[in-house]
């Protein structure tokens, strides 16, 4: 098999820059091969073991099926992460939400930080805030049990400190004044969206994590927003990475359950995908 031969067999998923892509990645972090390696054509030097384990790889890819999963692996603000199907799977976007909670605190006094990160997933919020802040109290929540035990995995592989917990976002307990910050990527695609999307995301990556009620887009905030309200310590933070459709009414929304400096701001690729609010 040459390189050529391994992109081609992805290009009735993926445009032919990303099935390039996706092998190159593939041959570099399952075996090794830099891009000049490749393109010296070493792939044809490859065990014969190798050989066949990557292409049990290409024929995963090839159904669609996400190259994190199919690795087990992601990167994310600067680590790598367990992933599987049970979890999302990190994407650039979290990782300026990630961004854009350390650079408020450490503009900030960062000692004593108590943090909570709600549908925490892979953990890679609560692993990358825990390691970027050592000696913070992280404490991360999600309904899946399967999440949480990737995510407790992530911890211990990172050596990060995080506190896990089974909570239900939608029934978060009565707490008062426990977090300066409350961080949250929640699942935020409306029902009807489906149709635009991906097949590598519709038919691997955990529906509970991505979809809402059409009737009730914020449903997850709302509740979030709930509870912080008295659980965020007074001038604590609250951190969303947001649906773009509904950045609007995600400012009335905090906005009239209280919060100040209700700011809507936009990722890397222009679009408003995080609110972030303070407690008064």
């Amino acid at each position: 098999m040459t390189y050529t031969d391994l992109w081609q067999r992805l290009t009735a998923v993926y445009d032919a820059a990303e099935a390039k892509a996706i092998v190159k990645y593939v041959l570099d972090v399952r075996f090794g091969l830099s891009a000049a390696d490749v393109y010296c054509g070493k792939v044809t030097q490859l065990s014969s073991d190798d050989t066949m384990a990557l292409d049990k790889i290409i024929h995963r890819l090839a159904q669609a099926e996400p190259v994190q999963y199919v690795l087990g692996t992601a990167s994310f603000a600067g680590h790598t992460f367990r992933v599987g199907p049970g979890v999302l799977i990190p994407r650039p976007e979290t990782e300026e939400l990630v961004a854009a909670v350390c650079q408020s605190v450490a503009a900030e006094s960062p000692c004593g930080l108590s943090v909570l990160d709600v549908g925490t997933g892979s953990g890679c919020i609560a692993v990358s805030l825990a390691l970027a802040f050592p000696g913070a109290h992280v404490t991360a929540w999600d309904i899946s049990e399967a999440a949480l035990a990737i995510a407790r995995q992530n911890a211990e592989g990172l050596g990060a400190d995080v506190r896990f917990a089974r909570r239900d976002a939608l029934h978060a307990p009565a707490d008062e004044e426990l977090w300066d910050v409350v961080v949250s990527n929640p699942p935020y695609i409306c029902e009807q969206e489906r149709e635009a999307m991906e097949r590598n995301v519709l038919d691997y990556e955990p529906p509970t994590a991505l979809f809402v009620p059409d009737a009730d887009p914020l449903l997850f905030y709302r509740a979030i927003a709930r509870y912080a309200r008295t659980a965020l310590r007074h001038g604590g933070g609250l951190y969303f990475e947001i649906n773009p459709a509904y950045a609007s009414g995600m400012r009335e929304l905090l906005e009239q359950a209280g919060y100040e400096r209700v700011e809507i701001r936009n990722d890397q690729f222009g679009k408003q995908r995080f609110a972030i609010a303070y407690r008064k």
